[in-house]
């Protein structure tokens, strides 16, 4: 009987008391440009009835109909409801809100509409024939200002908050409460913002729903902190009248994915806990009493996501800050026409690299908001033979750009920049954007002269080391007359093949295919799988030994005073990440660099530039620079590049320990100093090549997290944005690690991926998290597991094993969000 009497209470303050509230004299109207249903009147002038079951009334209809009724707000799509607070009702086209002083004014849809486009007008100098308003410094000019005008003008609309621009034939002007559209040669209305803005609620198609109707009571979900981290447990109270009863909550994330939960209210209050989950932004609710509305939020609180692990271990706990400072050093923009660039420097040299910055976006991108600035600017400098500059800075207003001859790299180091930031940014439009551009560049490799050996049908170059710019053989002369290193192509040029090319360039064809398969281009898709895998075919009959890649595979005849065959370079680690290599090449590179470790005393790590390094005066560096000497940068030098590499390939591939062990290695090496270089002598001196040389090694240290990230956390990203991902914890490898906590996120999108893992006495738990629809889980199974029982979400489920090497993996294809446990 209580609950009827406040329920005829509700209908009496709808239809009797909000009419009183609120009272405007009638406006023209515009006609609108398509068809309404017409309404069905009633006895009250106030309370209008439309076929799908909708009602305005009260306060809302009077002001419904006073100001113009459908043909300027369109049709109602939701029920007069509470939503945070305030009596709310969305139409098509506005926003209905009850004032605290009981007067009905429009929402600001307009604002909302320009944030959640993320749009950000620049302010405007006042032009003749317009009105201007200084308090938003934009301008109203004819034709909308006639509409404005007869439409309610600032008091309804508010002020103008863009400048009017025309797009697609129509004329579109932003307000604070709404935007006006006018078709060239068409009748000025307003857009449906209404209707976009209502599906940015929580549960919008329930609140749609005709039936969706306000409960007699009010409810409140307050939050003990205004945001959370992924998997963090929410503690809320629910509040309401005094009452007992059972409350549906239907919880909302920041893509508007729903699920129900219920709670016991006791007199009125409920205490509960949700776990911060699914996609970042502001997680709102629906609070149902009795299958009706009693509250809506839209914010409960904001779920955000910041890249870190937490294991209660420093090596691994540090490593994300530490080379994240190291990172924030090595920054460089420019700006370039009105474009502003944004790239990673070389520890080395003051100029923007391609290499440097595709390489240490391994690292930057899990929190670099700019992905794509500099790879724009090398590609508006493609040259017309489809080659790619090498460099590019500035001095004053003059660019520098330009292409060490002898590198034949740079082709497919654009193509897996432009694969990391799309990932990163899910922007398929600007993705395709690039694809012309690689296209050019591969096609000038597999014919160019000096890129291209036609006779092996394999990249060639002139003979460096490794990827580095300078040729074996005595120094040259510069344009500028000075003695410099051989990174010119000349009548002396002594030609190779070069393994590390080659594989790059398998690697960047697979990645070309995946893009223009995610774009529907099949075809091209097949295509260019075919390219990489007759690439890899002829490289393994040529350069590949049983243990390795040979360095070079000479095509001039070369007398050099090193056994070059026994000759282990760098990019053999690189291969081991470019999804290149059988099985059995990967544990073969890697057992060659355990076979290399030295004591200490000879060398730190087995980290090798090249091992065997040249003797002195073998390459093109002159007696003063670094690199002269065996020992010294690229000839024997130690790189954490190279120990970064390592590690990824040694968790991929079932060496995990030794993973954990060059992890821990490279801590010990930057926790004491502060600083990690480019390259270090091999007992352990700093390589200081010159007085531009940076501390803060931002290639080394990027493959060092890339090793943490994406081997010892397990975190991939199969799609864009997480939206596939792959979760491979190998914590089981490290035995002072019982619990980790792990967010893995991009700096340039709300693309997640989060979980906890925990060590048990009888088993495992993951319970995790992310912005995606669906993951792959890996758990590494510690050795000699008997048989495990697993369950999904308390389900037991059937899974797969996976072996590599001596590792065993447990396989399974699980949701965006749960928990798996694994017993034994």
């Amino acid at each position: 009987m209580q609950l009827r009497r406040k329920q005829a209470m509700a209908r009496l303050l709808l239809a009797v008391v909000l009419p009183a509230l609120v009272g405007c004299a009638a406006l023209p109207i515009a006609q609108p440009s398509r068809p309404t249903a017409a309404p069905t009147a009633t006895a009250d002038p106030d309370r209008i009835v439309f076929p799908d079951g909708h009602v305005v009334e009260g306060a809302f209809g009077r002001f419904w109909r006073q100001h113009g009724g459908t043909a300027v707000f369109g049709r109602p799509l939701t029920a007069t409801l509470p939503i945070d607070g305030v009596w709310t009702q969305y139409f098509e086209r506005a926003r209905f809100e009850l004032g605290a002083d009981g007067a009905v004014r429009l929402g600001a849809l307009g604002r909302e509409a320009l944030a959640a486009a993320a749009l950000t007008p620049v302010a405007a100098q006042p032009r003749a024939g317009c009105r201007f308003f200084e308090a938003t410094a934009h301008n109203l000019c004819p034709p909308l200002l006639e509409f404005w005008e007869q439409h309610g003008g600032a008091a309804l609309l508010g002020a103008p908050i863009s400048e009017a621009t025309t797009r697609d034939q129509y004329i579109t002007q932003y307000f604070e409460r709404a935007r006006i559209d006018k078709p060239v040669g068409g009748a000025a209305m307003l857009a449906d913002l209404g209707a976009a803005a209502l599906q940015r609620l929580p549960a919008a198609d329930l609140l749609r729903a005709p039936t969706t109707q306000a409960a007699p009571q009010r409810a409140w979900l307050r939050s003990a902190v205004s945001s959370a981290q992924p998997l963090d447990v929410v503690r809320l109270t629910l509040a309401t009248a005094p009452l007992t009863a059972t409350a549906t909550i239907i919880w909302s994330d920041g893509q508007g994915r729903t699920e129900r939960s219920t709670v016991a209210v006791r007199n009125g209050r409920a205490a509960l806990e949700r776990v911060a989950r699914g996609a970042l932004g502001p997680h709102g609710a629906v609070v149902l009493l009795d299958g009706r509305v009693a509250g809506v939020q839209t914010a409960v609180f904001e779920l955000t996501a910041t890249t870190a692990i937490h294991t209660g271990q420093p090596r691994f706990d540090e490593l994300i800050p530490r080379v994240r400072a190291f990172l924030d050093h090595d920054i460089l923009e420019f700006t370039i026409g009105h474009r502003r660039v944004r790239g990673y420097r070389s520890p080395d040299n003051n100029m923007l690299w391609l290499r440097d910055h595709v390489h240490q976006s391994k690292g930057f991108a899990y929190w670099e908001a700019d992905m794509t600035s500099l790879l724009d600017q090398f590609r508006r400098m493609q040259r017309a033979d489809g080659s790619f500059d090498d460099y590019l800075g500035q001095v004053g207003n003059t660019l520098l750009h330009g292409r060490k001859e002898v590198e034949a790299d740079l082709e497919y180091l654009f193509i897996e920049g432009v694969y990391r930031a799309w990932q990163a940014t899910g922007d398929d439009a600007w993705m395709q954007r690039q694809l012309p551009a690689a296209e050019r560049g591969l096609q000038y490799v597999m014919s160019h002269p000096w890129r291209w050996d036609a006779t092996h049908r394999l990249v060639k170059r002139p003979y460096t080391i490794d990827t580095w710019d300078f040729e074996i053989g005595a120094p040259t002369i510069s344009p500028d007359g000075r003695i410099a290193p051989r990174h010119w192509i000349d009548a002396q040029t002594k030609w190779s093949i070069f393994h590390g090319d080659n594989t790059g360039y398998a690697y960047a064809m697979q990645l070309l295919a995946r893009m223009y398969e995610h774009l529907g281009n099949h075809s091209r898709a097949a295509h260019w799988r075919r390219e990489a895998q007759g690439l890899m075919q002829r490289l393994n009959a040529l350069a590949w030994n049983g243990r390795f890649f040979r360095h070079m595979v000479p095509l001039t005849p070369v007398d050099l005073p090193v056994d070059t065959e026994a000759q282990l370079s760098l990019s053999n680690a690189y291969a081991l990440n470019r999804e290149v290599l059988s099985a059995e090449q990967a544990r073969a590179i890697i057992a060659e660099y355990q076979a290399r470790r030295r004591p200490p005393d000879q060398a730190f790590a087995e980290w090798y530039s090249i091992d065997p390094p040249f003797p002195a005066g073998t390459v093109s560096i002159p007696p003063e620079g670094k690199g002269h000497r065996p020992g010294e940068y690229v000839n024997g030098g130690i790189m954490p590049l190279v120990g970064g590499e390592l590690a990824q390939g040694a968790f991929r591939w079932g060496a995990e320990a030794y993973g954990f062990d060059i992890l821990q290695r490279y801590y010990s090496l930057i926790a004491g100093t502060g600083a990690s270089y480019l390259w270090y002598y091999p007992i352990g001196q700093p390589g200081i090549s010159g007085a531009e040389t940076l501390p803060t090694d931002g290639w080394g240290a990027s493959a060092m997290l890339a090793a943490l990230i994406e081997g010892a956390a397990g975190v991939q990203d199969r799609g864009t944005r997480f939206a596939h991902a792959l979760i491979a914890p190998r914590w089981s490898a490290a035995p002072d690690v019982s619990s980790a906590r792990v967010t893995v996120r991009y700096g340039a999108s709300d693309g997640y991926v989060a979980y906890h893992w925990q060590r048990q006495a009888d088993g495992l738990r993951l319970r995790w998290t992310g912005s995606g629809t669906h993951v792959t889980l890996r758990l590494l199974l510690p050795p000699a597991v008997p048989a495990a029982r697993v369950l999904l979400d308390g389900r037991p489920i059937t899974t797969r094993l996976e072996t590599v090497g001596a590792s065993h993996y447990l396989v399974v294809e699980a949701p965006a969000s749960g928990d798996l446990t694994v017993r034994w």
